[in-house]
């Protein structure tokens, strides 16, 4: 045992140990916060936090949980990456074999069942902080961010719908895409778009508007399913991770979690 210990004082008092970890074991409030403050995942934190403001009763625990599903979406989707191919020809054949044979059907299920559940949690999020009164100055600028991420979780989810390239896939993404058509001045059918004209000529029209931007073209085909691929695996996630950290940081910098009103 005094062998193991030796070793142990010996890494620690090392120079590559002492570059690492500046302030050793946290005994007290002072080498906590430095300890906190030095961390590059910590640091987002507030060094000390409410202890009304954690109470489960309080908080649901529910910003919390979305942050550990959309952890648990993104690692199963860089798995499931590896094994489906966003073209039309494969696309269908390999959202079966991920049911069939990879991981017996179960990393696939697990994103899945992750998404329906993240959407659920965030609502409740947003649900909680709307009956705490956390959205009050001077954390108005946070609720913002919240709602984006919230608008970006919905993203995700109907992005995502596509990608099994199935029947009710496809057709759930016709009628949720013809939606676009309305989007007030984006839309060809949305108001202000006829506006918006050089010489009569209408600068938005089928071909040019919001929807035909999401799919790619008039119909939902092939570049649909690349543009929503990209959407939903890398251009909505990098944008929600940004927004996750000045989420996180914006908290801190407000005085922490919120206490009870």
């Amino acid at each position: 045992m005094s062998l193991f210990n030796a070793v142990g004082d010996y890494v620690r008092e090392s120079q590559v140990w002492g570059s690492i970890f500046r302030h050793g074991v946290p005994k007290d409030r002072r080498t906590r916060a430095m300890a906190i403050l030095s961390n590059v995942f910590l640091h987002l934190h507030p060094v000390a936090v409410r202890k009304s403001g954690i109470r489960l009763s309080f908080t649901w625990c529910m910003g919390g949980l979305t942050f550990f599903l959309f952890l648990a979406e993104t690692i199963t989707g860089v798995l499931l990456m590896f094994y489906y191919r966003p073209v039309v020809e494969y696309a269908y054949a390999d959202i079966i074999a991920l049911r069939a044979h990879v991981t017996l059907g179960l990393l696939r299920e697990i994103h899945r069942w992750g998404a329906h559940a993240m959407v659920i949690a965030i609502w409740l999020h947003m649900l909680r902080v709307f009956l705490t009164g956390s959205y009050k100055p001077p954390r108005e600028f946070n609720w913002g961010v919240g709602v984006v991420l919230l608008t970006l979780t919905l993203l995700l989810s109907f992005t995502g719908y596509l990608l099994p390239w199935d029947q009710l896939a496809m057709w759930a993404i016709t009628v949720g895409s013809n939606m676009a058509r309305a989007t007030p001045v984006a839309g060809h059918e949305g108001p202000g778009a006829a506006l918006l004209q050089i010489s009569g000529v209408p600068l938005i029209h089928a071909g040019s508007d919001a929807r035909f931007s999401l799919l790619g073209g008039t119909l939902v085909g092939p570049n649909a399913l690349l543009r929503f691929y990209v959407l939903h695996c890398v251009f909505i996630p990098v944008v929600v991770t940004v927004l996750i950290a000045v989420h996180f940081w914006r908290i801190r910098k407000d005085g922490g979690i919120s206490g009870p009103l």
